[in-house]
């Protein structure tokens, strides 16, 4: 992989550099602000771009301003999130944007290094990797109007899967049940979510979605 870091602090920005090449992948950068990542991706068009939220010069949101500004200008580069907090709105936001290549993890999952690796590596090839705390905090919710609502416990735990990014055989495999049976809770979400008629767009992404408007 051809992985671009943009990370603040110099201390896990190089950690993560010197992990990466370990690993074999190709750091093709590693810069400590929004706009020096910008300026990065543009150059060297990398697999991925691990991007921290809070940089300078307000160490508020330019990070995650800087992965929508990527998302949007080169929709083929993966976007891996990192961050201590959950953004909602943010993050909403970079999946409406497209369905192929986010990620979004807390800092703490990075030092189970074969998490953030998988993550990374899922991210690369075009799919989807949530912490399951972003997940939960995310998906959490008050409005009994919801056609969320409607889900049984257990579509709920698959749609929670599903946000994190796993395809239905790993869904199966976590949660100890047949993928067919997996199958028949999506397409159970899919119903009751007013998305089985649905063309033209991922309708897992739309579900996590629904989960995230409502």
């Amino acid at each position: 992989m051809r992985v671009i870091l943009a990370e603040d602090s110099t201390l896990l920005r190089e950690g993560l550099a010197r992990l990466l090449a370990d690993e074999g992948h190709d750091v093709v950068a590693a810069v400590g602000d929004g706009a020096r990542l910008i300026d990065a991706v543009a150059a060297h068009q990398p697999d991925v771009a691990v991007v921290d939220v809070r940089m300078p010069p307000t160490h508020t949101d330019e990070g995650l301003r800087a992965a929508l500004e990527i998302r949007r200008r080169w929709p083929g580069v993966g976007v891996l999130v990192l961050s201590q907090y959950v953004e909602k709105r943010y993050t909403a936001e970079l999946l409406s944007l497209d369905s192929v290549g986010i990620g979004y993890l807390l800092k703490d999952r990075v030092v189970q290094v074969e998490e953030f690796l998988t993550a990374l590596e899922r991210v690369a090839a075009g799919g989807a990797a949530f912490d399951p705390e972003v997940v939960r905090q995310l998906l959490a919710r008050t409005s009994h109007a919801d056609p969320v609502s409607r889900l049984t416990p257990r579509e709920r735990d698959v749609l929670g899967h599903m946000a994190q990014g796993h395809t239905n055989a790993t869904i199966a495999e976590q949660l100890h049940v047949s993928q067919s049976a997996v199958e028949k809770h999506v397409n159970a979400i899919f119903d009751k979510l007013g998305l089985s008629h649905t063309t033209g767009y991922s309708r897992r992404v739309l579900a996590v979605l629904r989960y995230l408007e409502s």
